[in-house]
């Protein structure tokens, strides 16, 4: 029997095909005599019904009138050996997955072989095979249509009561094993899309509705998983933490492109299931409590912040977004985490008093779930504690609160990584083609082209309130109320989920609402101890919201702006006296650029996950690095620069003026006759080493580069325009008036100093000759720059006695002071306000407003 299996033949024959069903007919037992033989059967048998389904029919039908099917669930049942049951899985979902006749794929379906295999008991501690097993069953799902998915069910009066491929499926949907996991969401996703009527009822009630209740469950567990790890990153500093948050964030965005996907295939019942149980399981217990930071909750304040951004953003319901959005007018009270309730065996924060404590609002039974009578309890005490508005921020947004204004309160009072959050979470709304104009108008986000666009539709149609706002003295103010929308989903909130939403008295309408927004956002720009990329994000937000001049703006709001610009203007001049003159313009101009295409953009810059990530930037490298160095002063000057930039566009913006391409800077003059450079014959490009300089206005020095090699050089300072070089250059023979240039270095930042004890010495500090920040897409992440790039040098020179020295440090104070006039005087057109603002508007800076960002919050 073993030798006939080996003898020649055609492989791909309707005879070998039929050899090898009669040899596997004859098998009784299968076991580790003859597993090889049968696995290798069922391999070929796998290929040459492939091969015939796409050349000759007559396989198939071989196939068919034998009744193999029936003869590899045989196998099964009389297998001894796991690999076998292996090889068979495989060998089915080959041929289910390449068979491209729906004739074929019809046959393989319309008996019973199929829901046996699904259904049999198979020993899933073998990992191998129960990946072989999911391949096999998402195989099946990806053949299955309007017809086909028919013969895997069974019917009751034109009702689905049994269906193993989803039943067993659904099994595996949590299994630790992130494979796993993805293939059964591929497998419901084919079932769900496929639209038939009786399926999607099937998979809609009890007790298979479960099922999205439990993944909403498991994506709780994933969020507060998230929430913790974001914490014990900001205590603890972890270095490996980043890899972790970006690993959770991913999941998290995978479920809830998951849940997008499901709620596509339009199940009404399914999407209305999601909706609640986002809600009373996710959002409403964890995510609103924890805009607030007063009460630890199991999420965090950045953490639920971000989970907000993703769900306006990924999934796209309109009732569920409009809902959160509507919750976030209530008073922030309502959503008083509770005491002892557990969702999925969480709980909640243990701060809370006794009379808030409540029960398992998880433990939801599938009667419940079928009759759409989910409820969930949230208390509305009058007993919290309450705040003081004008406390820190750990204060701001308390109970009294709409949770809006907590979110303001952040834009106003928040570190960093707090505006950022919630910049986002109102650009994300901005952004919601879901949530209805209206929710956006109470939000007080309503872009002014939306709402012009909304004011000239009432005058087209006649009525009366659009025609008089339209041509009203105060075109911008929208009526005082909020629309019926808002009102509905309110109650919405009321009656389906038992919150009850009172208008907070303080901004009761659209147009006090959007008067917080914008005051928040002038409050931002204006803010000392902000970074700039927050700031680029609300100059964004704002840019959305006023769209076109000067008197979208209030007086106070400029007033606060050209404070801040001026303020700002003060620290350009003062980097021209720093460390990296000759790259101010060059970083300024790029700059420019940036924050005009930022700006003007369409979408916000950064994706939500950045405000996660960006909490800890330190690295060892990093801490090493003193705070006198080049490098930080390098990052402080692009602070300022692009502080300075977004506030100088902004007053441009203000007037209704188009942007320019560039800053208006004044051009390079030509160097004088008299100056060093041209004396040494050095030009714009700067000398390089090797070439030739004059040596007419050098002074002689020793210096040692090594220890115990001490050289002697013609020491010489030279600056062209906005550039400095400090040379050492070595005499020539040939020529003695001209020298080769061996060493070169930077003129601005060095920090010229005679020593105290040796008066003829002179040190100076070396920076790098390139600007690290040059390219901001690259350096980024700047904290993973290698520490030796970012060490600056240090020159001791020598000179023969100390008026020589004397003369030296004369001469580089003087090309320095050349360098950063030729600066100034081309940002003059930048630094001048009167060319862009009106003079009657100029507003002299208080004594209290410091030069230095570095002030507190105070003192604006």
């Amino acid at each position: 029997m073993w030798f006939s299996f080996w003898r020649s033949r055609d492989r791909f024959s309707l005879d070998e095909l039929r050899y090898l069903t009669e040899q596997l007919m004859r098998i009784q037992i299968v076991n580790d005599v003859n597993k090889d033989f049968v696995i290798e059967a069922l391999r070929s048998i796998a290929e040459l019904i492939t091969y015939g389904d796409q050349h000759d029919p007559a396989f198939f039908e071989f196939f068919m009138e034998k009744q193999v099917m029936g003869e590899f669930v045989r196998i099964l049942k009389v297998c001894r050996t796991s690999i076998v049951s292996l090889q068979l899985l495989q060998t089915i979902s080959i041929m289910i997955q390449n068979l491209k006749n729906e004739h074929s794929i019809y046959y393989m379906f319309c008996n019973e072989h199929v829901n046996f295999l699904i259904t049999y008991s198979f020993d899933f501690h073998n990992e191998e095979l129960l990946s072989y097993y999911i391949s096999f069953l998402r195989a099946i799902s990806g053949k299955l249509n309007k017809n086909t998915i028919s013969l895997l069910v069974k019917t009751e009066d034109d009702e689905v009561v049994s269906f193993p491929l989803y039943v067993e499926a659904i099994r595996f949907a949590f299994h630790e094993e992130g494979m796993i996991r993805t293939a059964v969401r591929a497998l419901t996703l084919n079932i769900y899309h496929v639209g038939d009527e009786a399926v999607n009822r099937y998979v809609a009630r009890a007790p298979h509705a479960e099922y999205f209740l439990n993944f909403v469950n498991f994506f709780q567990e994933q969020c507060i998983n998230l929430g913790r790890l974001v914490v014990n990153r900001t205590k603890n500093h972890h270095l490996d933490s980043g890899a972790s948050i970006r690993s959770a964030v991913d999941e998290i965005e995978d479920n809830l492109y998951y849940i997008n996907d499901i709620i596509s295939a339009g199940i009404p019942d399914v999407e209305r299931l999601i909706v609640d149980s986002m809600l009373k399981l996710l959002i409403f217990p964890f995510v609103l409590p924890s805009l607030r930071t007063e009460t630890e909750t199991e999420i965090g304040t950045v953490s639920s912040m971000y989970l907000l951004c993703c769900i306006f953003r990924i999934v796209k319901i309109k009732e569920l977004a409009n809902i959160v959005a509507a919750a976030l007018l209530c008073c922030a009270e309502t959503f008083m985490p509770q005491s002892e309730a557990k969702l999925n065996g969480y709980p909640h924060s243990q701060n809370c008093p006794d009379e808030y404590q409540k029960e398992n609002n998880s433990k939801i039974n599938s009667e419940q779930l079928e009759t759409g009578k989910l409820q969930l309890t949230i208390p509305n005490s009058s007993s919290a504690s309450h705040s003081n508005p004008e406390d820190t921020i750990h204060n701001c947004g308390g109970p009294q609160f709409a949770l809006r204004e907590a979110l303001l309160s952040y834009i106003r009072h928040g570190d960093d990584v707090q505006v950022s959050g919630a910049l986002g979470v109102l650009s994300t709304l901005l952004q919601t083609k879901e949530l209805d104009e209206s929710m956006l108008e109470a939000l007080g986000i309503l872009p002014q082209r939306k709402q012009h666009k909304k004011l000239l539709l009432q005058a087209l149609v006649g009525e009366v309130s659009g025609e008089e706002q339209l041509f009203s003295a105060e075109s911008t103010a929208a009526k005082d109320d909020i629309g019926d929308e808002v009102y509905t989903y309110m109650q919405k909130l009321k009656d389906q989920y038992g919150i009850s939403c009172a208008w907070p008295e303080v901004g009761a309408s659209p147009r006090g609402h959007r008067s917080q927004v914008l005051d928040a956002l002038v409050s931002l720009l204006c803010r000392p101890n902000v970074c700039a990329e927050a700031l680029w994000d609300g100059g964004w937000l704002l840019r959305q919201l006023l769209p076109y001049r000067e008197s979208e703006f209030k007086s106070h709001h400029l007033k606060l702006l050209r404070i801040s610009f001026q303020t700002c203007s003060r620290q350009i001049i003062e980097e021209a006296e720093g460390t990296w003159p000759d790259m101010l313009l060059t970083v300024l101009s790029d700059e420019w650029r940036n924050c005009k295409r930022a700006i003007e953009s369409s979408s916000p810059r950064k994706d939500p996950k950045a405000m996660l990530l960006s909490q800890d930037n330190s690295t060892p490298e990093a801490d090493v690095i003193s705070i006198e160095s080049s490098f930080a002063a390098g990052e402080r000057m692009c602070e300022v620069v692009k502080v300075f930039v977004l506030l100088h566009q902004l007053h441009i913006f203000s007037l209704g003026c188009v942007l320019p391409d560039g800053p208006p800077l004044d051009p390079p003059v030509p160097v004088t006759e008299k100056s060093r450079s041209e004396n040494a014959g050095v030009d714009i490009l700067g000398p390089k080493p090797g070439t030739e300089v004059n040596l007419v206005d050098a002074l002689p020095c020793r210096i040692a580069f090594e220890r115990g090699k001490e050289r002697h050089f013609c020491f010489l300072a030279v600056s062209v325009g906005t550039s400095g070089w400090i040379i050492l250059a070595e005499e020539t023979a040939m020529k003695p008036t001209y020298g080769i240039v061996r060493v070169v270095a930077p003129l601005a930042g060095c920090k010229p100093r005679i020593d105290d004890r040796h008066l003829r010495w002179l040190h100076l500090r070396i920076r790098p000759s390139s600007f690290p920040f040059s390219d901001s897409a690259k350096y980024a992440a700047h904290g993973k720059v290698k520490t030796k790039a970012l060490v600056d040098g240090r020159w001791t020179l020598a000179f023969r006695d100390e008026e020589i020295c004397k003369s030296a440090l004369s001469m580089i104070l003087e090309e320095m002071h050349l360098q950063t006039n030729e600066v100034k005087r081309r940002l003059k057109p930048l630094l001048d306000v009167e060319t862009t603002v009106d003079s009657s508007h100029t507003t002299l800076l208080p004594e209290s407003i410091s030069s230095s960002r570095t002030l507190s919050r105070d003192s604006l």
